[in-house]
């Protein structure tokens, strides 16, 4: 039997106030407002990153158009699909592609989406897994990719900073789980214990890392995952190994990088960009398929938590203030 698709669906909209400003609501919507897309999802489950905190909080720059449903991802079933891809019934997930910024995202029980943004479930996955995973593993898994296709030694250190948040965690637990040597970087030291028990083997402050002071610092780390940008992610690019690579995938502390081509030109360092919006499909289904293998849902149990859809505008201030450790999983229907 071919599910119904319901007439109504409720989601959280940022809007314009009679200032003119954005505000974070819930509303009850006709499906007929749904966006352009072949395929109608049947939302069961999104997540909570940095980008969707600043989208809820009406940050500047995240939403390209208002009225928006945030959430840069989704997972759900199938309910109908014009263009004959997926049957109903069948599990999808989908990060990136703009959805949530440009295109009305996951923070709804109803989504229409074009049908080649979609990834089907792994096998052996569901809803919940696909959303502890989110972008923020995602990314995380494109980083740890691009590491290992640049050679990066595992007997020297992998420094991961940000450590502590959903991109840094799911990294130091893949690259631990890859063999790598991972040191973890984070400006909160009550997660130390957090981190060694996904694998890190050292902690370090964010005070601790190196400072660019000179174009190129002593040598230390083989590989960088970076999620903060600016000062770290300079110090750390200045102290790489000869021939090491450094993983550039998020801004959390500054979208600044001041520094030199020095270690490009005289260490051969790789500087690598993740892009995790619009990954080529077969690197991503390449990159879900690791995933599944190497981060089951067993292994996430102790780094995830599920909230409901309610809660959404308080956890984006709390994920701002960064005050969110590891994953947090919405459930769109409490």
């Amino acid at each position: 039997m071919t599910p119904h698709v319901p007439d109504t669906f409720r989601a959280l909209r940022v809007t314009k106030d009679d200032q003119g400003q954005p505000r974070a609501g819930f509303q009850t919507l006709s499906t007929a407002e749904l966006p352009e897309g072949e395929v109608t999802v049947q939302v069961t489950h999104s997540s909570l990153n940095f980008k969707d905190g600043m989208a809820v909080a009406g940050r500047p720059g995240i939403l390209k158009r208002l009225p928006m449903t945030p959430g840069i991802d989704l997972a759900g079933t199938v309910l109908h699909d014009e263009s004959g891809t997926y049957a109903p019934g069948d599990g999808v997930l989908l990060t990136g592609w703009g959805l949530g910024e440009r295109h009305d995202g996951g923070y709804a029980t109803l989504a229409r989406v074009p049908a080649r943004w979609l990834t089907r479930l792994p096998g052996g996955t569901d809803a919940r897994w696909a959303m502890s995973v989110g972008t923020a593993g995602f990314t995380a898994m494109l980083a740890v990719m691009a590491l290992e296709d640049h050679a990066v030694s595992r007997e020297h250190e992998v420094l991961v900073t940000g450590a502590a948040g959903g991109v840094g965690s799911t990294a130091v637990a893949l690259l631990a789980q890859a063999g790598f040597n991972v040191t973890a970087s984070t400006g909160r030291p009550q997660e130390a214990d957090f981190l060694r028990s996904l694998g890190a083997r050292q902690v370090i402050g964010r005070e601790e890392l190196p400072a660019l002071k000179r174009p190129l610092e002593s040598e230390r780390w083989a590989g960088v995952v970076d999620t903060v940008g600016g000062e770290a992610l300079a110090g750390a690019y200045a102290s790489t190994r000869t021939h090491g690579s450094l993983a550039v995938c998020g801004l959390a502390a500054s979208p600044k990088l001041d520094t030199t081509v020095y270690p490009l030109i005289l260490r051969g360092v790789n500087l690598l960009g993740i892009d995790s919006v619009n990954c080529p499909v077969p690197r991503r289904d390449a990159a879900w398929a690791r995933l599944a293998r190497d981060l089951p849902a067993a292994a996430l149990e102790g780094v995830t938590r599920v909230r409901g859809l309610s809660e959404v505008p308080v956890l984006a201030l709390e994920i701002l203030a960064g005050r969110v450790r590891g994953r947090t999983v919405i459930d769109v229907n409490a």
